[in-house]
């Protein structure tokens, strides 16, 4: 596979003296997250801030792997590194039209038998996962419902449109979705951590799988909140057969796997006029 490096991005690299694999590869930078060690190698991930050639500096996430694979369709035998998915997935999301991060740069090498893997992305500036943006909430107090709601109406879009292309995350925990409000009150919304990405024939599997997670990691939301988003997500505004359906079996999901934990805090909120009660076994 040739290597990928953004038009936008290749005389930032080249200022920095950073242009080729080997550069990169020696580049001394901070763990971000300490390497993770499994599959026969290990993988790991650093935040460097690149200069500017009009001055300033921009901050990356350089992430870099060294036998760490996965068996892909494309590679049976010995695997891939697993970072080849994850770009893979980074590009036919941003070809679908979902918000996801911005590729930098992205190439594999042989060398004395290791197979070795970088793959770079612009940092989020400005965007905060919801898992912190909760957490957050609920040490200094949640903003209006109103804000709170066009932050979950956007992220409700952004699933429904991934589902509609067939696309199941997989992993839609609240760490992976980022969003920033701007001055405006309008709400952009990325989607992060895409290795385990899927195609699905059906929205169906897509929403049993990716609403249970959400559903489940978000239990500190009041349970008007989070059928609201349901509501949102399948775009109705009163719950029909289908989603009353869709809705139980989410929930059956949780109590199967025996992962209803309820939490120590929840986001408080004040009833909202004209609001039905929620329906029982919601987690």
């Amino acid at each position: 596979m040739e290597d990928f490096v953004s038009d936008k991005w290749r005389p930032i690299l080249a200022y920095n003296r950073l242009e080729d694999f080997d550069a990169l590869w020696r580049l001394e930078a901070a763990w971000f997250e300490e390497p993770n060690h499994r599959r026969g190698g290990w993988s790991g991930v650093s935040r460097y801030e690149l200069a500017l050639p009009e001055g300033g500096r921009q901050a990356i996430f350089l992430k870099r792997q060294e036998n760490h694979r996965a068996r892909l369709w494309t590679h049976p035998i010995k695997g891939a590194p697993t970072f080849l998915r994850e770009f893979q997935h980074i590009l036919h999301y941003r070809r679908r039209g979902i918000p996801t991060l911005e590729p930098v740069y992205f190439a594999i090498r042989e060398q004395d038998g290791d197979a070795r893997a970088i793959l770079i992305t612009e940092e989020l500036s400005g965007f905060v996962s919801m898992e912190d943006r909760v957490q957050q909430w609920l040490r200094d107090s949640a903003p209006p419902r109103a804000e709170r709601r066009a932050i979950m109406l956007a992220i409700a879009g952004v699933l429904r449109d991934m589902h509609a292309r067939g696309i199941q995350h997989n992993c839609f925990f609240p760490k992976h979705v980022f969003t920033r409000t701007g001055s405006d009150g309008q709400v952009d919304v990325r989607v992060i951590d895409l290795e385990k990405s899927r195609w699905r024939p059906f929205k169906t599997l897509c929403a049993l799988r990716d609403l249970y997670t959400l559903n489940h990691h978000s239990l500190c939301w009041s349970l008007s909140d989070r059928l609201w988003f349901f509501r949102q997500y399948l775009g109705i505004t009163h719950l029909n057969a289908y989603a009353k359906w869709l809705w139980r079996r989410i929930s059956s999901i949780s109590y199967r796997k025996k992962r209803v934990n309820i939490p120590a805090r929840k986001l408080s909120c004040a009833p909202v006029a004209g609001e039905k009660p929620d329906l029982p076994h919601a987690g």
